[in-house]
């Protein structure tokens, strides 16, 4: 329904349960009609209302820089629902009393990057910023993502943001709307923040450089942006740093993704970049994510530097910077990563949870007390360095990379991206490596009226309990999320979903006869919890 067509005061609204958008430090829900079962929950009233309820959060926040006039700047993905959410964010605020700054088609790690930036010109520092993405999920869908000049907003925030949108929304009367239309057009302004963001990514691999003006000239990079907002890397980063990017492909944006799933997670996705990077025989291949918060990369050989390999080659990246450092990263990640950390770069590996947040957030407190951490990583794609103000940045993560090709260029050193891939030589890879999902039924009776958080903690202390009397098992000495044991070569990790009614268990091993076994052990914990759907794990120890 429209805001302004009604006549009648909006209790005729639709009911909303603005809590269930909460997707931990993120807004989620669908914006778009058309997909069976799935209703249109971020509409514009309750976008306009979110948008004005950060608003008010941050007047509240920053009261101490009061009366000076405050300004938030928006930007969106490729989304189809991007502009009508745009606006309704723009009136939302200007209704609010501040002042927009719109940045049009945006990446996330800028929007942060604008409470920053100092340029009148660009009317930054802003003092908030929104980028409207929904990642890597289906095209239907829509989210909200917050920023202060500390960060990303945390949980506790969101939901005090969507409880003050609650009670925005119930007072929302269509004449309010109706004027909100009027006072939007005059405290707008758009600007092209992209180009000032791209300009320093230019700068940081020049420098690194040396100050040479085209130091990846004779590089062969492709793009794969996956039709979402990292289509500027070709021609805004890697074309006047001097390499050719011909074979870069989807970079146009396009809310429908119909090519394959902006996710450098995506099974069809990595084969993509893959192919095109031996189609065009390119030294270097690049993927993003649709809002560009992850990347991925892949060598001249087709071989994949995503996940652990990833996680590998930044460590070793910023260890030769930064001797002895912690580098943190998210439950999943391999033990073959640790050893490699360890012993042969002279790091320590600080395992945590899942969840970007978590590992950054980690990390911080980690420098906090006193232990030195400078990178943040989760095997997702998601990468964050403190040189960089803890933004996960999947462009400037790449950046990390092509600095190492211009310096090694610039030093005599060839070889295209041998220079990388020597970086991860030594990484033990498990020879099987598999991801399972088991469900819990949150209607099923052994639940007894309990919450699926509880039923699912359960499972993991009858688990743990199991692991501790079974001599073949060893328990994690250190561990922060679920039960990780070892055994049979390998590991295994059961641990519960950080938002939904899921246990996902990771099992990496020599073999998959190895990998059976482990998943045997978890079998026989779990199959006395008849409200756990172990059809997939049932399904993995009998195929065998």
């Amino acid at each position: 329904m429209s805001a302004a067509s009604s006549t009648t005061a909006v209790p005729a609204l639709d009911k909303v349960d603005f809590l269930k958008l909460q997707n931990g430090s993120d807004i989620r829900g669908v914006a778009i009609g058309g997909v069976e079962g799935e209703p249109v929950s971020l509409t514009e009233p309750v976008t306009e209302a979110i948008a004005a309820a950060f608003a008010a959060w941050l007047l509240e926040k920053k009261k101490a820089d009061a009366p000076k006039r405050f300004k938030i700047s928006i930007g969106h993905d490729s989304r189809v629902s991007a502009q009508m959410l745009q606006d309704a964010v723009s009136r939302g605020i200007a209704g609010a009393g501040l002042d927009v700054v719109q940045y049009g088609l945006a990446s996330t790690p800028a929007m942060f990057n604008s409470t920053l930036t100092e340029d009148d010109a660009f009317f930054c520092p802003v003092d908030g910023a929104i980028m409207i993405t929904a990642s890597h999920l289906p095209y239907n869908r829509n989210g909200l993502k917050f920023f202060t000049n500390a960060g990303g907003l945390g949980k506790p925030d969101i939901k005090d943001i969507l409880e003050r949108a609650a009670d925005i929304y119930k007072k929302f009367m269509v004449e309010g709307l109706t004027n909100l239309e009027k006072q939007t057009s005059t405290s707008i302004k758009r600007v092209d923040y992209m180009s000032m963001y791209t300009s320093d990514l230019v700068k940081a691999v020049r420098r690194a450089a040396g100050d040479i003006e085209k130091p990846l000239e004779g590089f062969h990079i492709v793009v794969d942006a996956g039709n979402g907002a990292g289509g500027y890397f070709a021609a805004k980063v890697l074309e006047p740093l001097g390499a050719k990017t011909s074979g870069s492909q989807f970079l146009e944006p396009d809310g429908m993704f119909p090519n394959h799933i902006p996710n450098p997670e995506d099974k069809t996705a990595m084969k993509a970049i893959i192919q095109a990077v031996l189609d065009n025989k390119a030294d270097l291949g690049i993927i993003f994510d649709t809002d560009v918060d992850r990347s991925a990369a892949v060598d001249s050989t087709g071989h994949e530097l995503n996940r652990n390999r990833l996680i590998a080659l930044m460590s070793a990246i910023v260890l030769e910077e930064h001797p002895g450092t912690t580098i943190v990263t998210d439950s999943v990640t391999s033990d073959g990563l640790t050893t490699f950390i360890e012993k042969k770069l002279g790091g320590k590996h600080h395992r945590f949870k899942r969840g970007y947040k978590n590992v950054i957030d980690e990390a911080i407190r980690l420098n906090s007390i006193g232990e030195e951490s400078h990178l943040a990583i989760e095997t997702s794609g998601h990468g964050a360095l403190k040189e960089n103000h803890w933004l996960d940045d999947g462009a400037y993560l790449m950046v990390k990379l092509l600095n190492k090709l211009a310096s090694a260029r610039a030093a005599g050193r060839g070889g295209g991206s041998k220079v990388l891939t020597d970086l991860v030589d030594g990484l033990e890879e498990p020879g099987f490596a598999v991801e399972l999902r088991l469900k819990i039924d949150q209607n099923h009776s052994d639940l007894k009226g309990g919450s699926f958080r509880d039923y699912g903690e359960a499972v993991l202390k009858h688990l743990e309990n199991r692991v501790d009397s079974d001599p073949k098992l060893q328990k994690a000495p250190v561990n922060y999320e679920g039960v990780r044991a070892s055994g049979s070569g390998g590991w295994f990790l059961l641990r519960l979903s950080l938002h939904d009614p899921v246990l996902p268990l990771n099992i990496e091993a020599p073999s998959r006869e190895d990998a059976v076994k482990l998943g045997l052990a978890v079998a026989a914990a779990t199959k006395e919890f008849p409200a756990l759907d172990t059809s997939a794990l049932d399904e993995f120890v009998q195929a065998f």
